[in-house]
């Protein structure tokens, strides 16, 4: 597995569109600006096919130290949950899972 940057994404765009590298970052970083910004204001970004962020708090919860096993209380968060759309499930292979009646059809034979 290989890790793919910003700057390779922006090289390649770049590449595929003719437009100048300057002009693709410009444009790829409002794009996340906004997303963080939207993101920020607790609003849910939907990208059909792609997937959708939504921003979340996690509930306050007691903790325990594994080294000392001292509880430790943990305060609420908000974190960021993705969904995976069903363009990228189908490209990585997640939609392969049977369904209920094709388990059921194979389990009769």
């Amino acid at each position: 597995m290989t890790t793919v940057t910003k700057k390779d994404l922006i090289d390649r765009i770049a590449d595929r569109t003719g437009n100048k590298r300057v002009v693709v970052k410009r444009i790829i970083q409002h794009f996340l600006d906004d997303i963080v910004e939207e993101l920020g204001k607790g609003n849910r970004l939907e990208f059909r096919d792609f997937g959708v962020f939504e921003s979340r708090v996690r509930a306050a919860r007691v903790a325990q130290n594994p080294k000392t096993l001292e509880r430790v209380e943990v305060p609420e968060k908000r974190t960021v949950k993705f969904k995976v759309g069903r363009i990228m499930k189908m490209k990585l292979g997640m939609d392969s899972q049977p369904t209920k009646s094709s388990r059921s059809a194979s389990q009769m034979s």
